[in-house]
């Protein structure tokens, strides 16, 4: 007889991500799972994060224990149906551990899904292509200062169904610090033309913050390049903009500074270490990475506001749309989700900040996965 078991194993989160530690359990051994439950918390250097079950059945096994720091790809526990052996259960883990080519395979699969570097125009753009299928792939567009970083809890759980493309905007992250006028016409003409480069004629697209701007630009500039869009605390809703905290986050030159500026992006502090500061303090010291952010926030920030009303481009959009938004956002506030027609589905998040993509992980790729399917 055959029997299904599926192996929990330590995730890839980050790009940088070798090791994570099993902070703790959330289901016990003989517990119920569903996939996509969340099913223990992960810590890494940058980020504690829920890790979601890959298939539903029981908790057989905890291999693993609460507190041990384990290589990416290490065994944590068992899910599979009530009624297996107990020794089959044994001979999984047996078998899963006496796999010789495990750590090639690994190997090989971080390889493959390095960033590269996509010439796009005059741009050099850093790209992150993951996952395969037939229909159209997901464009994730991260927001003012980021870096296709900032989906590390999100690109590969959406990949499993489907081709995901995370790149870093001009002026961002390891990018060319080109920005033109540091407009979102600009930057949008980037996202289409990093489509272009691509092969790809349309594209479900999902952007956050200044990002969710850029998507919105898409969509008015090149309507027929997108089927659907998804908007995380996007900008041109509302005027309102915290820019002493986009300029924190820029001009900052110390891990406590920048630590402190970026705790503004989310609810829940603690979630902001120093490595996560000294990763962005990094960035910001290469070549001409501060000028291009000072550019765009004069652009796109002016005189303490934003620039860019979209209202219209959402109001007029005939692709379905979804929109997240958390009520305890400090940078771009909540209520720039009112301004957003009924026709767009709104998921506003108590407790969260202005990154629910992070903060609420769990949620947000369970239902950005359907809306997906529901899209195909």
């Amino acid at each position: 007889m055959t029997y299904v078991m599926t192996a929990l194993t330590m995730p890839k989160f980050g790009l940088a991500m070798t090791e994570g530690k099993l902070s703790s359990w959330t289901i016990a051994p003989g517990g119920a799972v569903r996939e996509g439950d969340e099913v223990a918390d992960i810590e890494t250097s940058k980020i504690t994060s829920g890790y979601e079950s890959p298939a539903s059945g029981v908790l057989r096994r905890q291999v693993a224990l609460a507190g041990e720091t384990l290589p990416v790809g290490a065994l944590l526990g068992v899910v599979a149906d009530a009624d297996v052996p107990e020794a089959e259960i044994d001979a999984f883990i047996a078998s899963f551990r006496a796999e010789s080519t495990e750590e090639g395979e690994e190997t090989a699969e971080a390889t493959s899904s390095e960033p590269k570097m996509v010439e796009v125009g005059a741009h050099r753009l850093n790209v992150r292509d993951v996952g395969r299928g037939e229909g159209p792939p997901l464009l994730l567009i991260h927001g003012f200062g980021g870096d296709l970083s900032n989906w590390m809890l999100n690109q590969d759980v959406l990949a499993r169904h489907q081709r995901v493309i995370a790149f870093d905007l001009p002026g961002h992250g390891a990018s060319s610090k080109d920005v033109g006028d540091g407009s979102l016409t600009f930057l949008a003409e980037a996202a289409a033309g990093l489509l272009q480069a691509l092969d790809i004629p349309k594209a479900h697209v999902l952007g956050h913050s200044l990002g969710g701007a850029v998507a919105l630009c898409l969509l008015r500039d090149a309507p027929d390049s997108v089927v659907t869009l998804t908007l995380v605390a996007p900008a041109g809703l509302e005027r309102a903009v915290n820019v002493e905290s986009l300029k924190a986050m820029v001009e900052s030159d110390r891990t406590r500074d920048m630590q402190q500026a970026l705790q503004a992006l989310v609810h829940d502090k603690s979630l902001v270490g120093r490595k996560m500061a000294d990763n962005v303090l990094k960035v910001r010291r290469l070549d001409g990475a501060r000028e291009a952010l000072r550019t765009i926030a004069a652009t796109c920030f002016a005189n303490g506001q934003q620039t860019d009303d979209l209202r219209p481009v959402l109001d007029a959009a005939s692709v379905p749309v979804r929109l997240f938004w958390g009520e305890e956002d400090e940078i771009l506030p909540v209520a720039g989700a009112k301004n957003a027609p009924d026709t767009v589905v709104k998921y506003i998040l108590p407790e969260i900040g202005h990154m629910p993509q992070l903060e609420k992980t769990v949620e947000f790729n369970r239902i950005v996965e359907g809306f997906l399917e529901e899209n195909a």
